[in-house]
């Protein structure tokens, strides 16, 4: 299979992130797949029962990072 790749940024309230965050946890907890539409095009992917889960965080002075990632 191709490796897809798919980079979203956006500018949004700490509000909206949360609410982007909580749906994503949502559809995990849920189900073995998450989907994601992008461009007018679908995509669903399928996430197993067991996944590895890193945290990073940066702290700057004048910016700081969180980054969350799931691989499998």
């Amino acid at each position: 299979m191709d490796l897809i790749e798919i980079t979203d940024e956006a500018r949004l309230s700490r509000e909206a992130a949360a609410d982007r965050l909580h749906a994503l946890a949502t559809a995990l907890a849920r189900n073995n797949e998450v989907e994601f539409e992008r461009g007018g095009m679908r995509f669903k992917v399928h996430v197993p029962d067991q996944v590895t889960f890193k945290l990073e965080i940066e702290v700057g002075d004048d910016e700081s990072e969180l980054e969350i990632e799931l691989t499998w």
